[in-house]
């Protein structure tokens, strides 16, 4: 069975932009994406879930950047995944590298933090990836495996779940992955998880790249058969640059 998996391309806004700031740029967003054939899918900061949500159209969809696990109660400066849905989220980003960092995220958080978005029927854009040290000592196959074990719930579909896989060398620094090293990266992922779920699931689940994908190097690295769009970041603070990166997942 052969499998044709619409690209996606999810823009991680990080901790960046006011109120305006965030309207003008989806506004951009929404303006040139009606003929791009992909899934397009904007993730602001938490204060500007609400204004973002009220100027998506063209089917942009709404994410957002991390929830908890629990529906609710005394867990200060978190979001439970109900009040993304009643900000109009259908999207959450889970496991990046920035938070397993910088707030000590561990796979098995990841994990609750998946399933809680399942319950209430948001898509998880699980995170996995290698940093340099693990890289250079040869781990970066296991590294991700291990992750994917432990942090992707064994109730993933690809209705439900979207990986991405960005490498933490490569995460604001201007350094990417080659085309190829993507590829045997996605290519892995992909095999590894038919060990834990179906052939038919794995087959059709998306799998992004992350690791400062930009308009120059969008092409190359999104004809690589296992790449299926890209978590972006820098570029996607730009309307002209993150359309450029669903122009060229949309033409392949």
């Amino acid at each position: 069975m052969t499998f044709k998996r619409k690209p996606v391309v999810a823009g991680n806004w990080k901790m960046n932009g006011l109120k305006e700031e965030g309207i003008e740029l989806a506004r951009g967003v929404v303006e040139g994406s009606s003929d791009l054939n992909c899934e397009i899918i904007v993730c602001p900061s938490f204060p500007l879930l609400h204004p973002v949500s009220e100027v998506l159209e063209n089917d942009v969809k709404l994410g957002a950047q991390d929830c908890h696990f629990e529906p609710g109660g005394a867990y200060t400066g978190d979001v439970a995944v109900s009040m993304l849905v009643d900000a109009n989220c259908s999207h959450v980003i889970l496991g990046h590298s920035e938070r397993r960092a910088d707030h000590g995220e561990t796979d098995d958080i990841v994990k609750a933090k998946a399933e809680a978005a399942y319950a209430a029927g948001l898509v998880a854009i699980i995170c996995v990836g290698e940093t340099q040290e693990q890289r250079d000592q040869g781990l970066t196959m296991a590294t991700i495996s291990t992750q994917l074990d432990a942090s992707v719930p064994n109730e993933a579909t690809a209705e439900n779940t979207i990986i991405a896989y960005e490498p933490v060398w490569a995460i604001g620094t201007g350094l990417t992955a080659t085309p190829e090293d993507a590829q045997d990266v996605h290519d892995h992922i992909r095999t590894y998880l038919k060990t834990s779920h179906s052939y038919e699931v794995t087959e059709a689940m998306r799998i992004l790249y992350g690791g400062s994908m930009k308009p120059e190097n969008a092409s190359d690295l999104l004809a690589q058969p296992d790449i299926d769009g890209g978590l972006i970041g820098g570029a996607a603070l730009n309307a002209d640059s993150f359309l450029a990166i669903a122009k060229a997942a949309s033409d392949l």
